[in-house]
């Protein structure tokens, strides 16, 4: 058993008979009144993300997880399938265990959380950013460059991003994933 002191990102706790995954969190202490913490739940079995609040030092049940490096081969559909690096075994997810499926590409390394009571994945974790190449995107228009003016474009993976006028079809591009936004153009 945890409390709410040891709440971080990524901690996986059981809550309401299902398996949730915290993705944010916010201690807050008013100056009324008892401390709390308010979470971001998703759950790692439909994907659905709830709000929730624990009142500061509530008794939490956390999940014990091990973390393993796999790499993305392809997907079928709902399913992605995947490669352990280290005994080369495979498994299946499905699309709604993953946080940003449309900004993966076959051959990425990702980090998967498995449940170590019964080996059973619970999500994916992608890397911070990824680099991908924009196959599809509108010329910019000359002299409309005075604001943060964006477009959209598409990258290898099908995915849109919103990215700066100076884009152009075969630029590679850095993306966040947790957001999905445009960081930097690469420079080959």
């Amino acid at each position: 058993m945890a409390s709410t002191s040891d709440i971080r990102n990524g901690l996986c706790i059981r809550y309401n008979n299902d398996i949730y995954k915290i993705v944010e969190f916010l201690h807050v202490k008013p100056g009324k009144g008892p401390a709390f913490v308010r979470t971001k739940l998703k759950s790692v079995t439909t994907g659905k993300v709830i709000d929730n609040t624990f009142p500061s030092g509530r008794k939490i049940d956390d999940v014990r997880v091990e973390t393993h490096k796999f790499q993305y081969l392809y997907n079928d559909g709902e399913a992605y399938h995947f490669m352990n690096q280290n005994d080369y075994t495979q498994i299946q997810l499905q699309k709604s265990s993953l946080d940003t499926p449309e900004l993966m590409k076959e051959g990425e390394v990702v980090t998967i959380i498995i449940n170590s009571e019964d080996n059973m994945p619970l999500s994916v974790e992608m890397p911070a950013s990824v680099i991908l190449e924009v196959t599809h995107t509108e010329p910019g228009v000359k002299g409309n460059t005075a604001t943060n003016a964006t477009k959209p474009a598409t990258v290898e993976t099908g995915a849109t991003v919103n990215v700066p006028l100076f884009i152009n079809e075969g630029d590679k591009i850095k993306i966040e994933t947790t957001k999905g936004t445009y960081q930097e153009r690469i420079k080959e």
